[in-house]
């Protein structure tokens, strides 16, 4: 595993980070506490000091089903979530955002998590009114006093967010996470510059593109109902797939896995410090720690 320091946070993160909204039930299957526990624990054999979740993958279900994987070895583990959504069922969210709301929050992440700290407190997709309001940027600056959180993240939307990029020294903001990878390249062009200008980490998520990166789709896949990609666009899934089959032709080395590539691709860009794939089992971590190697 290779390690790169987080922006002006100087976590030293592993290059690959676990990401866990698939725990949350919307990605096709639902997880059982002795999968997550040997998942978790894999990652950290495997060098992976780095946990991404949030409070709505789930009702805090990634959370609470993470809080007992790292029990025992908090110390080992740079933990990750965001406040800004209220999970009610599939892929349907309320936006609790105000200060109380969101302490509520972090205090139940708290308790689901097991710990007393969050090592990085995210914004999850929120308006720039909303990133802008000054009682809630207070709010967090008081978790942050009271040592509930030691930094403070942006996990921007759309992906060419520049506002709150820019905007992230008055929110306190140290990291930045935005979808990124091969097949969304918006970050490139002002939100990747605008970090490396301002030393913020960077959390690259999404970097197989919710799987069609990943080598196993053709078009014409059907995705289950409980999948919450059974909800895109399907001449979208067409073009994205037949970008992808033109990416394995053109611009693969032979022999080397799609998905793996793919991974590396982020990686070669110096803005990132980490990306945060997600994972069903144990050999699909594996699988995507090989890309730390390049």
């Amino acid at each position: 595993m290779q390690y790169r320091t987080l922006g002006k946070t100087n976590l030293r993160v592993s290059v690959i980070g676990l990401g866990t909204w698939q725990f949350g039930g919307e990605w096709g299957k639902s997880f059982t506490a002795a999968e997550v526990a040997a998942i978790v624990h894999r990652a950290g054999d495997l060098g992976i000091n780095l946990i991404d979740t949030a409070e709505c993958y789930g009702d805090h279900l990634s959370e609470s089903l993470i809080g007992p994987a790292i029990a025992g070895r908090r110390e080992k583990w740079f933990i990750a979530t965001k406040f800004g959504h209220k999970f009610h069922g599939m892929m349907n969210r309320s936006e609790p955002r105000s200060g109380p709301e969101v302490m509520q929050q972090l205090e139940d992440s708290l308790r689901a998590l097991g710990t007393d700290y969050v090592d990085i407190y995210q914004y999850h997709s929120v308006r720039n009114s909303e990133f802008d309001d000054v009682p809630l940027r207070q709010t967090l600056q008081k978790a942050k006093q009271q040592g509930k959180i030691r930094h403070i993240g942006s996990s921007i939307s759309p992906p060419d967010n520049v506002y709150q990029t820019d905007g992230a020294a008055g929110a306190d903001v140290e990291v930045i996470q935005v979808v990124y990878n091969r097949l969304e390249r918006k970050a490139e062009a002002a939100v990747l510059p605008s970090c490396q200008r301002q030393n913020l980490g960077v959390l690259a998520r999404v970097p197989l593109a919710s799987g069609y990166l990943s080598g196993k789709y053709q078009p014409g896949v059907k995705f289950p109902a409980d999948d919450w990609r059974s909800g895109h666009n399907p001449a979208d899934v067409a073009a994205k797939l037949t970008e992808v089959a033109r990416i394995m032709r053109e611009e693969v080395p032979p022999g080397v896995h799609v998905a793996r590539w793919a991974l590396a691709w982020c990686l070669k860009n110096p803005a990132v410090s980490s990306i945060i794939p997600g994972c069903k089992n144990v050999e699909q971590l594996e699988a995507n720690c090989e890309a730390a190697g390049g």
